[in-house]
């Protein structure tokens, strides 16, 4: 595994320049039959790696398999800030962060995926997360602030989202309060934040950020139950898509973490911001009804009820209602 590992990394520094197996083995330190042998590993795991004779393997350009050494290519002077984990298939990204964070991980330790087998979206929904065409990324982060302030790492996170696939896409995004970004009316990408707090503060101790990214439509379409909602940030593949996307959320995230009162970033949200103008309808144990005029500066929802006055929804689901 380690052999495979290194490999992987070489090649990513290199992707499209052909480097022979003898000079292969000699910066492993280990022997041409085992770079052979990684390689064909690699194949089966999805890596394009063409080899010719005379010239030794070459990564093609056109992979888009998620890997942490492509990731980090994409972080720059940042990359030495994360601890990028990367799976071709876990069962929850945030489960797996979750379970390093009781074992003591550093903070901006990421785990990164290309399938989850039980992923989970808010109020304990499933989130489909099939294998090939979309990115799972979970982040560990440990913020000094207030429990009550943790909105403001999944709005950060969304604006991290939007600007990242409006600068790898070109397309437009929009954020629905409070976590969800969308394409042309269709969800392209959920938010999930789990936070343990501390019993002595009643502060957080750390939180957990859950990002599901629907890089590319799955073969045969979306399922039923979310083929009318559902959308995807490209319609064609491109070279490295999904590693571009994580990488760019990671550093717009870490950046954006540096000061989560920033009020760059609640320019960028309120920009972005759904349904600004139309009637919503809260769900939950606070029921109102009220046209949707922004956010405050805590991102609480800011309803205008039709006696005049206005409210601020800290929690909870919206609906639209349209005539």
């Amino acid at each position: 595994m380690k052999v495979r590992q290194q490999l992987i990394t070489i090649f990513e520094n290199n992707r499209g320049s052909f480097l022979s197996g003898e000079e292969l083995a000699s910066r492993l330190g280990c022997s041409r039959a085992a770079v052979w042998k990684a390689v064909n590993a690699l194949r089966a795991q999805g890596y394009r790696i063409s080899a010719s004779t005379n010239k030794g393997y070459v990564l093609e350009p056109e992979n888009d398999v998620i890997s942490a050494a492509a990731i980090k290519r994409y972080l720059g002077n940042l990359a030495d800030r994360f601890d990028i984990r990367a799976f071709a298939s876990v069962d929850s990204t945030n489960i797996v962060i979750r379970d390093l964070a009781s074992k003591g991980a550093p903070e901006w330790t990421a785990a990164i995926a290309g399938m989850q087998t039980a992923g989970r979206g808010r109020l304990g929904r499933s989130f489909f997360s099939p294998s090939d065409t979309g990115l799972y990324l979970s982040i560990l982060l440990k913020p000094d602030m207030p429990a009550d302030e943790a909105v403001r790492i999944t709005t950060a996170a969304a604006v991290a989202v939007a600007q990242t696939i409006e600068e790898v896409s070109g397309r437009e995004t929009a954020i629905k309060w409070v976590n969800d970004v969308y394409i042309e009316g269709r969800k392209v990408c959920g938010i999930l934040t789990e936070a343990s707090f501390s019993p002595e503060t009643g502060g957080l101790e750390y939180a957990v950020v859950g990002i599901g990214v629907n890089a590319y439509e799955p073969e045969g379409g979306f399922p039923e139950a979310i083929r009318d909602i559902a959308g995807a940030v490209l319609t064609e593949r491109q070279e490295d898509m999904r590693n571009r996307l994580a990488g760019g959320i990671l550093k717009r995230l870490y950046l954006a973490c540096q000061d989560l009162s920033s009020t760059i970033t609640l320019a960028e949200y309120r920009r972005r911001l759904m349904w600004i103008g139309e009637r919503a309808v809260t769900q939950g144990a606070l029921q109102l009804e009220g046209e949707i005029t922004g956010v405050d500066e805590n991102y609480a929802l800011k309803l205008r009820l039709d006696d005049g006055t206005e409210k601020a929804v800290r929690s909870g689901e919206i609906s639209i209602r349209r005539k």
